[in-house]
């Protein structure tokens, strides 16, 4: 089966367990769609592309993304309009953001033909996995890893790239908690951090966790040097409102460019909200919450989409945040991308992609 410009060759499922999921009652990727998209990096080009029922990989002990952490991956979404078809959200980016994730780790290029039609021939085929339930969603995730069977110390010369999806509700059931954290890192100048690679994840599960033990959801990242500020919050980029003003931490080598992220500020910049993306002291956001003038602090992201914080805590105190208003940017932002993705907002910005 030809796919546009590129030879995808398409088995389909014989057995779909499309009629198991309940989708009223969606848990954060435990359903996984029928199919997976696949492409073998071999003899220094992309080949074997195919879609294939989604299960398991046969690899060697010895692989080497097992051993050195040659891995990489992207987080995206599809959505379903009134009219049931499938629109993508800005997928381009995706493409682009892990091809900087795979140049820094030494990984192949993956072509955009590659990569969007493989994408978009997975969800022609897996139409029906898409939810249209309210605040749902189709999660989608592309990856990259090493497959050499070799033990040495070097790039490997040959990766897998596959891409999976899984319909979602929301990630988070309530307005997390975050502590500051003032101990263990996420990401220093000149590392990986600018990067969506599995190790970056792997290590914060461990600060993460003694937050949990302590009452809270998340971290709020720090600077490796001093701690003095912010970068981003669990796997999450974060925002603040501050004097009617949305401030943001500047994309740099230790924070992800993250698509939602930068979404909301194009929309703030658009409706006339003054933005600012710059350096963000612990200092400065904790005077504002002791003086009562911090409106708002919340995630973005892939996953969460935008996620307002009930509490943030620093040095042991913890200080509430107020509830968000319905008239409040927060919540006008995160509807209206809803509906943006959705096909229920006229697309101003040339964001969005409808399957055919």
């Amino acid at each position: 089966m030809t796919a546009d410009t590129v030879q995808i060759e398409v088995q389909q499922t014989t057995n779909s367990r499309l009629q198991e999921v309940d989708f009223n009652n969606l848990v954060f990727g435990r359903n996984i769609s029928d199919h997976m998209f696949i492409a073998e990096y071999k003899s220094g080009q992309w080949q074997d592309l195919r879609i294939v029922p989604y299960g398991d990989l046969s690899l060697s002990p010895a692989t080497a993304a097992l051993h050195y952490g040659q891995a990489i991956f992207e987080g995206m979404k599809a959505y379903k309009n009134d009219a049931g078809e499938v629109l993508l959200f800005r997928a381009i980016d995706n493409w682009k953001r892990l091809n900087k994730s795979a140049e820094r780790l030494c990984m192949p290029q993956i072509p955009e033909e590659i990569f969007m039609n493989g994408l978009t021939e997975l969800l022609r085929l897996d139409a029906g996995w898409v939810p249209s339930q309210p605040g749902c969603s189709l999660y989608i995730r592309p990856y990259m890893f090493a497959t050499d069977p070799y033990i040495g110390v070097k790039p490997s010369d040959s990766y897998y790239f596959i891409i999976f999806t899984s319909p979602v509700g929301t990630y988070y059931a309530k307005p997390p908690r975050v502590k500051v954290e003032t101990h263990f890192i996420r990401a220093a100048e000149g590392g990986v951090g600018a990067t969506k690679c599995a190790g970056n994840y792997a290590g914060s599960l461990y600060p993460a966790k003694l937050a949990q033990q302590e009452g809270y959801d998340q971290l709020i990242w720090t600077d490796a040097r001093d701690h003095d500020y912010i970068e981003e919050s669990g796997t999450m980029n974060i925002m603040f409102m501050l004097d009617d003003k949305l401030l943001t931490p500047h994309v740099s080598e230790t924070t992800l460019d993250g698509i939602t992220r930068k979404s909301i500020v194009a929309i703030a910049e658009h409706w006339g909200i003054p933005v600012e993306e710059r350096r963000i002291s612990v200092k400065e956001i904790v005077d504002a919450l002791k003086a009562g003038k911090l409106e708002a602090a919340f995630g973005a992201g892939t996953a969460v989409v935008i996620s307002p914080f009930a509490t943030i805590a620093y040095e042991g105190v913890d200080y509430p945040l107020p509830e968000i208003k319905e008239d409040s940017f927060v919540n006008k932002v995160k509807n209206y991308l809803t509906d943006l993705r959705t096909g229920k907002e006229e697309d101003i910005f040339g964001w969005m992609l409808k399957v055919e």
